[in-house]
């Protein structure tokens, strides 16, 4: 992680997320936290990073996402040059292809 974004702030905000249990108490906390725009560009860079994943192509990427080209590029740089937390995330759910095992 950027050295800039590790504070003890930060630190914190990983508790509280790490400490919900339940989908429903994702929601509820996002919600606070987030602005919907937000919350749901968070999700579509999620779901831009499974279809990479799944060696779809950034035209058919864009159709299904909506995401901007500069988006979808953002988040293959993620996958490849980043910290490697889409992969761990990936792994835990056991999502090879872009698709649960």
């Amino acid at each position: 992680m950027n050295p800039k974004a590790h504070t003890q702030e930060v630190d914190h905000l990983f508790e509280a997320i790490l400490s919900l249990e339940t989908p429903e108490e994702c929601y509820k906390f996002f919600s606070d936290v987030c602005t919907i725009k937000e919350l749901l560009a968070m999700a579509q860079r999620y779901e831009v990073a499974l279809m990479l994943d799944s060696r779809m192509t950034y035209l058919d990427i864009a159709e299904k996402t909506g995401a901007s080209t500069a988006t979808i590029s953002r988040v293959n740089r993620s996958l490849t040059y980043g910290e490697d937390g889409y992969k761990l995330v990936f792994d835990k759910l056991g999502i090879k292809g872009g698709k649960k095992e």
